[in-house]
């Protein structure tokens, strides 16, 4: 892929994740966050169990 078709997937996947952010109230954006939070930390404790 060419770097122009990159960085037009990339404004593409930009001005999605925007549009839909904007569809979300600020408590739906504070859950969204919450369970980033919690997914993220859960992965991070399976791996070190893992590593373990």
């Amino acid at each position: 892929m060419t770097t122009k078709t990159l960085a037009t997937i990339a404004a593409v996947l930009v001005a999605l994740t925007t549009l839909s952010s904007c569809a979300n109230t600020i408590r739906g954006i504070g859950q969204d966050t919450a369970n980033t939070v919690n997914a993220t930390q859960g992965a991070g404790h399976r791996v070190a169990r893992a590593a373990n």
